[in-house]
């Protein structure tokens, strides 16, 4: 990189660490030595040097977007024919795609979706959508990121793949004509941040960038334990990460299977009886008429007649649509399980009221309903089933975090006594004829009169050993 370097790669480059501009400027001379003898005259990349780095993570579609994305960089010096990604377009490329802002990164999306060299319309940036997020599944499967999640056990990723690029897409805001120019897609990148953590993770595995400073971001939440030989989940990757970021807790909160109704039979008490005290939870749902939906509870479900749970909890649709509908502030009515009552309604539901639930499954197992008219009082929700009353095809509830009984374990594990992370002071104070209060106690105010004598010990045990 000499005096022929044009201005703006010398200030792109100066978004990376020190240690990391070498890396950087490797990529080049590295996806050339790919495929030796195949690169032209005037060291152009070609998209065969792609294909031969990127073929396991990414299919071809995608592979040819990101092409199309590095020969339309301006790298501010003349560029010889031939067809290929100079050196400098492909270091802007790598700086834009991996640190840069929206600004810089929305004519980059305008050209991988294949648009104009200034507009795109809607559907060819769902296009894209679909291609990088298949790219992006593609990638977590290939690096084995998959964090304990069987893909061949689980529902219809390809249909995930075009809802979740639906989703994405849909907070677009084009002009009259569905039409965006590189300012709409500015907007709709800076307020939609997955599509750059997205675009990050494919360049940065897909082209092996190695920078050791960046963590390959977690999209997918910890598996723990699912029966996978007797189980087919509804949830599927794109799913997942769709769910993942709208938790509390985000990608680091585990997920384990609390009740499937293809591993534990079509039964309202076993349900109740897997899920009471075990935290915050999903219920997925499946009707007889192919909606998918569902429910997030912040809080263990428990039996009682009022209404439990808080502000965080929150309803979904998954098919025909995906959608979040979080608490308008309207009421309370955030969660509900009751059982064996006469006077109350027996069963399970989110938002809404007594026989109008935005999500009720009905004690009768098998039976439930969504009666939103026209949105749920709570979370604003419309009516997620096909039918208002809806018959249940099945039914998932999964377990998000730690559960409650390991954090109480880890709670008592600490707060043990002073005396047990030193043996020897114990020994001591019985030597000296001390009374051990904590002896037997763990909670941390119970051993306050032993603090005095720990330190008086601490002062003997010195001078013993000296």
């Amino acid at each position: 990189m000499g005096n022929a370097e044009s201005a703006v790669v010398n200030k792109r480059l100066l978004r990376f660490r020190p240690d990391e501009r070498p890396i950087i400027e490797g990529v080049f001379d590295r996806l050339q030595s790919s495929s030796s003898g195949k690169a032209p005259a005037g060291k152009l990349l070609l998209i065969h040097n792609l294909q031969v780095t990127m073929s396991k993570m990414a299919p071809d579609s995608m592979i040819q977007r990101v092409f199309d994305g590095m020969l339309s960089v301006d790298p501010g010096v003349p560029l010889p024919p031939g067809g290929g990604v100079r050196r400098e377009q492909l270091l802007i490329f790598l700086a834009d795609t991996l640190r840069g802002t929206a600004e810089e990164r929305a004519p980059l999306v305008v050209a991988m979706s294949h648009g104009t060299k200034t507009t795109a319309t809607t559907d060819q940036i769902t296009g894209f959508l679909e291609d990088l997020i298949s790219a992006v599944v593609q990638t977590l499967t290939h690096r084995g990121r998959l964090r304990g999640w069987r893909p061949d056990r689980m529902g219809n990723g390809s249909q995930g793949v075009k809802l979740l690029a639906e989703h994405l897409s849909s907070d677009i805001k084009p002009s009259d004509q569905n039409t965006c120019d590189v300012a709409c897609v500015e907007d709709w990148l800076f307020r939609v941040s997955g599509v750059a953590v997205f675009l990050e993770l494919l360049i940065g595995e897909g082209l092996e960038v190695g920078l050791t400073s960046c963590t390959p971001p977690l999209l997918l939440p910890q598996c723990r334990d699912a029966p996978w030989s007797a189980l087919r989940c509804l949830l599927d990757l794109p799913l997942l990460m769709f769910l993942s970021p709208q938790m509390p807790e985000g990608h680091k909160a585990p997920w384990r299977l609390l009740f499937s109704t293809n591993v534990h039979g079509e039964s309202f008490t076993r349900l109740v009886g897997n899920c009471k005290s075990q935290g915050p939870t999903v219920i997925l749902v499946k009707d007889t008429k192919g909606h998918i939906f569902g429910g997030f509870a912040s809080h263990s479900w428990e039996i009682k007649p009022q209404f439990q749970g808080d502000s965080r909890c929150f309803l979904f649709s998954v098919f025909p649509s995906m959608r979040v509908f979080t608490c308008t502030g309207y009421n309370q009515h955030y969660m509900y399980m009751n059982l064996g009552q006469h006077t109350m309604p027996n069963g399970l539901g989110m938002g809404g009221q007594h026989g109008y639930f935005g999500l009720w499954l009905d004690y009768d197992f098998g039976k439930g309903h969504s009666r939103a008219r026209p949105r749920c009082t709570t979370y604003g929700s419309p009516q997620l089933s096909g039918d208002e009353d809806f018959t249940m095809d099945t039914v998932e509830v999964w377990g998000v975090g730690i559960p409650p009984s390991e954090q109480e374990q880890d709670e008592d594990e600490g707060k043990k006594s002073i005396l047990d992370a030193d043996p020897e002071l114990q020994a001591i104070m019985e030597m000296t004829g001390k009374k051990i209060y904590s002896q037997g106690l763990r909670e941390p105010e119970e051993d306050t009169g032993n603090e005095v004598e720990v330190e008086k010990m601490r002062g003997l045990r010195d001078t013993f050993n000296t």
